[in-house]
């Protein structure tokens, strides 16, 4: 890295080295998600709860971590955990499947504050771009915020308000160059998990014509 890539990064705000950190694979995943039509029927969306329910049960305890607490308030409420079981449930996923993804989760590898910050920037903008994926799985499959889609749906103050609120603690951090280059890297290794986790449970899946 140059001086002028370091003066660079340190003057850019968190949130957008982590946005421009994440750019092409978080393209390259929606495109491959979309590409497997998980709002087809309902067997396409109880293998994209199965995904999001990995994706919870590993980022869950960094909502209980007291650390991120301090510098995050309120992100103990934001976990989903819970609204992606009930889906699970509200969709017949198997007790078997539920405890294989849920043991799925915890194999991620979070490791230091800044990369367990970057995972949480992917999770939590994953809920920020879930406004179209609720109105899919309403229109398409009838679900609603009571069932089968409460973790699709959107904050009681608003989703914008919401992420806005989140990327001004993310900007506040007092990160250093590396401290910021790790949460990026961590940021990469939840879209990198997910999309592992999308290609196990949805290969399989009719593609639509």
């Amino acid at each position: 890295m140059t001086q002028a890539d370091t003066v660079d990064i340190m003057e850019k705000p968190l949130s957008l080295c982590l946005k421009e950190g994440t750019h092409r694979i978080h393209e390259n995943l929606d495109n491959r998600l979309s590409g497997f039509a998980p709002f087809a029927d309902e067997q396409s969306y109880r293998r994209f709860l199965r995904m999001q329910l990995r994706l919870q049960c590993a980022t869950a305890p960094l909502y209980q971590a007291e650390e991120l607490q301090k510098l995050f308030p309120g992100l103990a409420a934001r976990s989903r955990l819970l609204e992606v079981e009930a889906d699970c449930r509200d969709l017949n996923v198997s007790d078997s499947d539920l405890s294989f993804d849920r043991l799925a989760g915890t194999t991620a590898l979070i490791t230091g504050m800044p990369a367990a910050v970057g995972w949480l920037y992917t999770n939590e903008g994953s809920n920020l771009g879930a406004a179209f994926l609720f109105k899919l799985a309403r229109d398409k499959l009838g679900l609603s915020e009571s069932h089968g889609a409460r973790h699709l749906a959107g904050h009681p103050d608003g989703r914008g308000l919401h992420w806005k609120r989140f990327k001004a603690q993310l900007d506040a951090l007092a990160f250093t160059e590396e401290d910021k280059a790790q949460a990026v890297r961590g940021a990469r290794d939840a879209f990198a998990f997910v999309n592992s986790a999308v290609e196990e449970l949805m290969a399989d899946l009719p593609r639509p014509a």
